[in-house]
């Protein structure tokens, strides 16, 4: 197969490492990670994988493994394992389920052999059934009902994520253009162009409901679009008429979730000569009243619930909410449990017009980009940190703060904790001009740091409304870069033990120096200081060297 360009050959490198076309259910991406469904989580080289090029981290969820690409790279990776996997399935090899153990093909990065190539016999097959074991457990472990539902939440919002950017990006700039009074014969097209998707996304949340909870995706997009149909104006339901869009996004799922219950239901008891006919029909219809007399009213009240929460919450509390929520979400990013709260944004949209949690969230960009601009300079002599953190930076600085997590904070432990300190230092500023009823939102998700500008809007104009944000944002680098500076001393690498020495610690410690290591090699697709992911699978940073 062709590998003329990084991605193909980054895509390349990594299939045989998670186990082979056959190994992979499913693969989709969000903004900067590969998200794949594996068949047989044991069979993925963790080791390799992390020391492909171009390769940012790995996290798993119990579910899904998730390959740290970054902004661009991911969407393009992704499409050349999806050619992969459709060319393996059209030619359908004898044990295409197996890892590829072959010989190397010319042009394409060899990471590593597999685990499951090793002979299953002696020392080297003991100590292979050893880690398949652990790995299992240890998916066990997050393969929690909280994680999985969080995951199928995820994976229905984060297909839609580009459009929510497109047409937010659209929206400010269409309303600066009405506030100016400038090209008064093109706005109506913009507000047309900007807001039909967010009129309709009720429809295209149902169909991905349906597709993530294993139904019929176009019978939950036909249930779900009940939810914005004009005519359901002139439906009561308990003595009170409805509203098109009431309950919004999570009236939607509501739908579509319902939908799928009630044809699975009928397919255990339609007749197959009658299925065609009946099972669909059966769904919209039960699905469909189930909507109207229940669950858009349920979801409206629930939906307004969301809205008086964030608002009382910065309204009554905003410094201390700032502080909580920007501190909190480098975690919750790490762990990829970030993309839960896109129902929440969504919710905030459709109602406010903007969602006045991500400015307070985006502050932990600013922790992370003054955290790793102390740890460059404190680490002058570091050649291989400090390229790594200039080629990181700018991705920082436009709100993409992976390749900085895991390439820089998070191999060095303690930075990783001063940056959530600076989070909460930029989101208490955002929160207490909150508290003072100057309020700053975001007209769509997805973009932060710096490139969230365009899609800023407020109460008090877009010139005070910049402002605010931007002074978080220098807040975020300026506490960052001093708690950094003041806790992290720069200290000397560790020793590395002998691998086997000093028990499972220490081979513990021996990978993680390697891996950080890997995590400073200036090399790979991304240009000079391509950061290979150095973090532990399960989330935990593994320090190649000392902060205390």
């Amino acid at each position: 197969m062709p590998t003329s360009d990084p991605y193909t050959s980054t895509a390349a490198a990594l299939l045989p490492l998670v186990g082979g076309p056959a190994n992979i259910t499913s693969a989709a991406h969000c903004m900067t990670r590969l998200r794949l469904g594996l068949a047989d989580a044991s069979l993925v080289d963790e080791e390799g994988v992390r020391a492909v090029p171009g390769v940012l981290g790995v996290v798993t969820d119990g579910e899904t493994y998730q390959v740290v690409l970054g902004p661009g790279a991911v969407a393009k990776v992704t499409a050349g394992l999806r050619t992969m996997l459709a060319d393996a399935a059209d030619q359908d090899p004898p044990g295409a389920g197996t890892p590829a153990t072959g010989t190397p093909q010319a042009g394409i990065p060899q990471a590593g052999t597999p685990r499951a190539a090793a002979p299953a016999t002696g020392t080297a097959g003991e100590l292979a059934a050893v880690g398949a074991g652990l790995r299992k457990a240890r998916a066990r472990r997050n393969a929690t009902p909280l994680k999985g539902a969080l995951r199928r939440i995820a994976d229905v919002f984060v297909p839609l994520i580009p459009a929510l950017i497109g047409c937010g990006v659209l929206a400010g700039l269409n309303g600066l253009l009405v506030n100016a009074g400038w090209l008064p014969w093109l706005t109506p097209a913009l507000t047309a162009v900007a807001a039909g998707f967010m009129a309709l996304i009720a429809v295209f949340v149902g169909y991905n409901t349906a597709k993530v909870f294993g139904g019929t995706p176009v019978l939950g997009g036909a249930v779900a679009a009940v939810v914005v149909y004009p005519g359901v104006a002139k439906v009561t339901a308990f003595g009170v008429a409805l509203a098109p869009g009431q309950g919004g996004v999570l009236g939607a799922m509501a739908a579509a979730l319902l939908g799928v219950a009630v044809a699975r239901w009928c397919r255990g008891r339609v007749p197959d000569t009658l299925d065609v006919l009946l099972t669909p029909t059966l769904t919209v219809l039960v699905a469909g009243l189930g909507t109207l007399y229940g669950l858009m009213y349920a979801a409206g009240v629930v939906s307004s619930a969301i809205g008086h929460a964030a608002d009382w919450l910065l309204v009554t509390t905003g410094p201390f909410a700032g502080l909580v929520l920007g501190g909190l979400f480098l975690p919750l990013v790490m762990l990829g449990l970030h993309q839960a709260l896109i129902p929440i944004h969504t919710t905030l949209i459709e109602q406010q017009g903007y969602t006045v949690l991500l400015p307070l969230l985006a502050m932990a960009g600013a922790g992370q980009v003054g955290a790793a601009v102390a740890v460059y300079v404190r680490l002058r002599h570091d050649t291989s940190v400090r390229t790594t953190i200039r080629s990181a930076l700018p991705a920082g600085l436009l709100g993409v703060g992976e390749p900085l997590i895991y390439g820089v904070s998070l191999p060095l432990g303690r930075p990783f904790l001063t940056a959530c300190v600076g989070g909460a230092a930029g989101g208490a500023f955002v929160g207490f001009f909150a508290l003072l009823g100057d309020r700053v939102g975001a007209t769509a998700i997805g973009p932060s740091g710096w490139a969230l500008f365009p899609l800023l809007a407020g109460n008090r104009g877009p010139l005070a409304t910049a402002a605010i944000y931007a002074g978080g944002l220098l807040t975020g680098y300026a506490v960052g870069f001093l708690a950094t500076y003041a806790g992290f001393s720069g200290a000397v690498p560790l020793p590395e033990r002998p691998e086997g020495s000093g028990g499972a610690e220490g081979a513990e410690a021996a990978e993680g120096a390697k891996a950080s290591e890997r995590s400073r090699r200036p090399d790979g697709p991304d240009g000079p200081g391509g950061s290979g992911g150095s973090d532990g699978s399960d989330g935990s940073p593994r320090s190649a060297r000392s902060t205390r």
